[in-house]
């Protein structure tokens, strides 16, 4: 997940509220046509390049939130960096294509299916002969029967994230000869395919020490196209090399360096020089993108006008394979440059524009506000984006300017920077050095398409006035959902489709848009079932001292500093000058969601970017403060029509209490709520956006259940009858007392939605355990826990001349193809297999 996304679970609601949800499901549950997952909204932007086009040799430096905890995908605290690690150094059975589904790693596998289901389901593995492990040794059934025994919850000496699938295994034998695997099952296993995704050496799995402790730091044996060479924490580094012992086709680059960069760092970490590949947010997209339009020297938008500095003569391709270092001058700017979503940029042009114009007045909103928050507290903003670096960040830092001293030393001599700014400049040195940057900017294209993961609104149904499935159902009918997929993407040039479905995405074989089992957008309507809860507009309303919750707010006082202002704080409501209307939106945060997802028990690999929570995956958030331009001291006069709009019940109005995450990365967010905000105005709701620290977002606000409203994200997995389950499972009470809600954050559940986990999970028919998949969602929708958004965007930026990698959507990275063009080559249409 990402700041958009995860969950425990919380109350009940009545069965009166559950029936009610349910009476739009059959109609819907029906449908289950093949044709209903459709093709991806946004295809992958990699720049694809035959074997043939990419020089042997170079070394790519590559963005990373952080070096991870640890090696072993499988314990709680790994992350996305443990994802991408593993997907480069060890088996995988099935690898994701295109479309998010799985498929045979040929590398590995030469084939596996079910070859019994009755007394037992009987999975037969056939493996690729060549296929060994670096110290020599073949891959095998011992390997596999180590691994399930780690993993199958039977020995809690194994410090294990979560044993779904392996848990159902019985036993793990070897076949006619050592390359094939026969796994016997004690309860039918729908996603069998799931499992040994990555797989370990039995060196790693065989003993409770060697799994808990022995692949935390290092890697010594592997079986990939590269091999872990060092781990270095000050460095904020994870050197890959060359596996010496790969059979496939071997790797291009020499070398993938992962490096430790907080996202507000990157762009300035491409302009150093210091990196090849990052996922950036979309105000260092512009800028990018910028550069790349004025590398001619004209002047560049968002410089200072008085720092007219020459670009460099020369391009550097610091660090990279010497034969990227004449991109520019060889042509391939455009072709690499080119994006599939262009066409659709330039289309909305216009709408672009307008949203920028809006967005800048948020912004400036914001930063005004931030300002006079900082003034009458006397305390700082924070914006510390980096909070998942745990300190490493700021003290890697000459570690890394050692680590990329020759990088340096090239740039010092190619004049671009320092010397700019001393001779032949004219201006302040700023304006110097805002050119210079741009210049090295220049150097690299932003590859774009969207992320496997989406942005939902979470409704908490525990207690409070969303505690009634009536006023979830009507605060999900206010929302134009088109309209915040298209405030989000469309200012990137991505396609703007709401997503229909929580268990997929457009192109997986599960997805179908069950959205219809809740209803469109329809105002009239959903102040008629808010009606129908007793929520009416002009009732009497008592004013409620500090320490008295509000209607549907919960638990503790935030630090947002509303509280502090003299007189108390009101909400203004939306006016036509209300603050916060469309900008250009950063990346949604995501790093949250990474970790989240590991903590909660997802299977491995789910958010392999972003995990990138989105997603959330950004990850930043600081400082406090509400919605911006919708506060004023006491006695502040509404707008006209504001205050009579407003819905009440038994004296308290209908306020829900909006948490959204306040740090840099996370401005799309922000514009969202209050997006959102507005729509629920209309129909009597107020939300009381409250932003809050980066740090506590997740742990004391989402997971703890402090919120009515919040914006998360959730991956796409293509094994949803596994993954998803935990995210919606109805809850439970747990043997202290307190209720035990799994990772369902919104804690609504039913125990329809249950069972048809439950039996998608059992079925060996693949078109019927899709059919169960799109049921359970479509319930999921009538139920209005959480509602499904927009797929969260991914951009990339990449060195020009990097081929076969970017933004990779729904696709697992292919790691022996990804390199450096050679001198006037060009990206193809698709990679070949030759060379």
């Amino acid at each position: 997940m990402s700041h958009e996304g995860v969950g425990l679970r919380a109350v009940m609601r009545s069965a009166a509220f559950l029936t009610a949800g349910v009476l739009a499901v059959p109609a819907l549950a029906a449908c289950s046509a093949d044709d209903e997952a459709g093709r991806p909204v946004a295809v992958q932007d990699i720049a694809p390049a035959s074997r043939d086009a990419i020089a042997d040799g170079g070394t790519l430096r590559w963005a990373v939130d952080a070096v991870p905890e640890t090696l072993n995908a499988f314990q709680a605290d790994a992350d996305a960096t443990t994802s991408r690690v593993a997907g480069a150094v060890l088996p995988s059975m099935y690898r994701l294509d295109a479309n998010g589904r799985p498929q045979i790693n040929p590398a590995y596998l030469e084939s596996a299916k079910v070859v019994g289901t009755s007394p037992k389901q009987v999975v037969l593995y056939k493996l690729n002969q060549q296929a060994v492990w670096s110290d020599g040794r073949e891959i095998g059934a011992a390997d596999f029967a180590a691994q399930w025994r780690a993993l199958s919850g039977k020995d809690s000496s194994y410090w294990t994230a979560r044993n779904a699938g392996y848990d159902r295994i019985e036993k793990i034998e070897r076949g006619k000869n050592d390359l094939e695997v026969r796994v016997t099952f004690s309860r039918p296993y729908a996603d069998w395919k799931a499992l040994f995704s990555p797989l370990y050496p039995k060196d790693v799995m065989g003993t409770a020490d060697s799994f808990n402790d022995g692949a935390r730091r290092k890697l010594t044996v592997s079986a990939g196209p590269f091999a872990v060479k060092a781990v270095d924490r000050k460095a904020g580094t994870v050197r890959l090399t060359r596996n010496a012992r790969w059979w496939g086709r071997p790797g291009k680059l020499d070398e993938i360096d992962l490096v430790a960069v907080a996202r507000d760092k990157r762009a300035e970490a491409l302009a150093d020089g210091e990196l090849d590949l990052a996922e950036i947010d979309p105000a260092e997209a512009e800028r990018v993108t910028l550069a790349g339009r004025h590398k001619d020297g004209g002047p560049l938008q968002g410089a200072a006008a008085t720092g007219e500095s020459e670009p460099s003569a020369e391009k550097s391709g610091k660090g990279t394979s010497g034969t990227s270092k004449k991109k520019s001058e060889d042509g391939d700017s455009e072709e690499d440059g080119k994006n599939p979503a262009d066409e659709e940029s330039t289309r909305h042009e216009k709408s672009e524009k307008s949203d920028k114009e809006e967005g800048a007045k948020h912004d400036k909103t914001e930063k005004s506000e931030k300002t006079e928050k900082s003034e009458k507290s006397g305390t700082k903003s924070g914006h510390d984006d980096s909070d998942e670096g745990d300190g490493d960040e700021k003290t890697d830092k000459p570690e890394k300017s050692a680590h990329k001293k020759s990088d340096k030393s090239d740039k010092s001599e190619d004049g671009d920077r320092s010397e700019d700014g001393g001779s032949g400049t004219k201006g302040s040195g700023a304006g110097a050095k805002a050119g210079s940057s741009a210049s090295a900017l220049s150097e690299f294209v932003i590859r774009k398409s969207l992320e496997p993961a989406y942005t939902q609104l979470a409704l908490n149904g525990s207690e409070g006035p969303l505690a009634d499935e009536r006023v979830r159902r009507a605060v999900a009918r206010a929302l134009d959902r088109k309209e915040l997929a298209r405030v989000v993407l469309r200012p990137l040039g991505l396609p703007a489709e709401p997503v229909g479905s929580h268990l997929a995405l457009a192109g997986q074989a599960a997805y179908a848009d069950n959205s219809g089992a809740l209803g469109e957008q329809d105002a009239a309507e959903a102040r008629a079932l808010l009606a129908d809860a007793g929520w009416v507009p002009g009732g009497p309303v008592t004013e409620q001292k500090k320490t008295e919750k509000a209607a549907g707010s919960k638990g503790k006082k935030e630090d947002s500093g509303d509280d502090d202002r003299p007189g108390g704080t009101y909400d203004l409501g939306d006016d036509d000058k209300a603050a916060g209307v469309g900008r250009e939106p950063a990346q949604d945060p995501k790093d949250h969601a990474h970790k989240q997802e590991q903590q909660g028990g997802a299977r491995p690999g789910v958010l392999a970017d972003d995990q990138a929570a989105r997603h959330l995956d950004g990850r930043q958030f600081a400082g406090h403060g509400g919605l911006p331009g919708a506060y004023a001291p006491k006695g502040t006069a509404a707008p006209a029509g504001a205050a009579s709009n407003l819905l009440a019940k038994d004296g308290k109005a209908l306020t829900l209490r909006f948490v959204v995450p306040s740090g840099a990365g996370s401005e799309s967010l922000r514009l969202v709520a209050d997006r959102i905000a507005r729509m629920l105005q209309r129909i009597g709701v107020r939300a009381d956006i409250t932003k809050v620290p980066d740090e506590s977002y997740f742990k004391d606000h989402i997971a703890s259940g402090q919120y009515d409203l919040a914006l998360y994200s959730w991956p796409a997995s293509a094994f949803p009858a596994t993954d998803a389950r935990p995210i919606y499972a109805k809850p439970v009470p747990a043997a202290d007392g307190s209720l035990s809600v799994e990772q369902n954050y919104t804690r609504v559940g039913t125990d329809q939605v249950d069972q048809l986990f439950d039996q998608a999970l059992s079925t060996l028919n693949e078109d019927e355990e899709r059919s169960l998949v799109r049921k359970a969602d479509a319930r999921i929708w009538a139920a209005a826990g959480s509602i499904p958004l927009y797929q969260r965007p991914q951009l990339t930026a990449a060195r020009i001349g990097l081929a076969n990698t970017g933004a990779f959507g729904f696709q697992t990275p292919v790691y022996e193809d990804m390199g450096f063009l050679k001198k006037g080559a060009k990206p193809s249409a698709s990679p070949s297999k030759s060379g």
